[in-house]
């Protein structure tokens, strides 16, 4: 059996490749740009993109289980040459629901949608945010202050480790069939908490700033273009990110213990992820 999953240079695909090769599971990998995937040695890695459905013939050759990121642009077409899988673990995102106001978890809907359709087996894997995602403060860690429009703001950040455990878990056991997984960390944070953190880990201290939010949207916007997903629905994604981390200003973020309930093992805390990527702030 051999498990694709998509999305090589992710934070979450890298976790989970080298879970499965630890399980002693055939593994191929798939993404935009192979050679920047940064794999464990002797993993297959294809070229393939959602946009172009065609690309995916030879990722998908002998495959009967996908990990999927919930990009919608081209699933479809992904799903409709895919008649050997006979299962598939989307990495969608709290609240999806196709018929939402909100840009993010209505995206992630219509994915989660386009897979229920399918017709294919399916668990949805849906973490309220990613701790992965705070890689994007490391210049500024590095230069001892970070700047956020909402300092006050909670989340319960979940390690990328976590989503792979729960994803593997999916994919390599059964009674998960038909599941959506809420997601989250141990704890709820505020971003200053979240920085001192990181700093203690890194070795420095850190200080929090609040930041304009026009100077917040140009970063968002850029940090879009670097990962290869240009202006288009940036504006309303940005929006729409804004407005959830205003409304957890001084408002803890309701938790799970869905990672323990499913890998029988608790969710690793914000800590320990600052500790684990402490020199990617050095």
């Amino acid at each position: 059996m051999t498990i694709l999953v998509t999305g090589a240079r992710g934070n979450v695909a890298r976790a989970l490749v080298g879970q499965l090769l630890d399980s002693g599971h055939e593994v191929r990998a798939a993404g935009r740009d192979p050679g920047r995937a940064r794999l464990p040695g002797g993993v297959a890695v294809v070229a393939a993109d959602l946009a172009r459905p065609g690309s995916w013939d030879v990722a998908l050759e002998g495959v009967t289980k996908a990990f999927l990121y919930a990009g919608t642009a081209g699933l479809g077409g992904f799903l409709s040459r895919a008649g050997g899988l006979t299962q598939v673990v989307l990495l969608s995102a709290s609240g999806a629901d196709p018929a939402s106001a909100d840009a993010i978890t209505r995206a992630h809907g219509e994915a989660e949608e386009a897979v229920r359709k399918s017709g294919i087996a399916w668990t949805f894997l849906r973490p309220g945010g990613f701790a992965a995602n705070r890689l994007l403060w490391a210049g500024s860690v590095r230069g001892g202050v970070v700047r956020d429009p909402f300092p006050s703001s909670h989340s319960a950040l979940i390690h990328e480790a976590d989503i792979a455990a729960v994803a593997a878990c999916a994919l390599t056991s059964s009674g998960h069939g038909g599941a959506a997984y809420e997601l989250t960390g141990p704890e709820s944070l505020t971003v200053r908490e979240q920085a001192s953190l990181i700093g203690r880990a890194a070795g420095r201290a850190v200080v929090v700033e609040a930041q304009d939010l026009d100077d917040y949207r140009r970063e968002l916007t850029a940090a879009f273009e670097a990962r290869g997903l240009g202006r288009v629905g940036s504006a309303e994604v940005i929006e729409a990110r804004i407005r959830r981390l205003a409304a957890l200003v001084d408002r803890p973020q309701p938790t799970t213990g869905t990672v323990r309930e499913v890998t029988g093992r608790p969710a690793r805390s914000f800590a320990e992820w600052a500790a684990d990527h402490a020199g990617d702030f050095r």
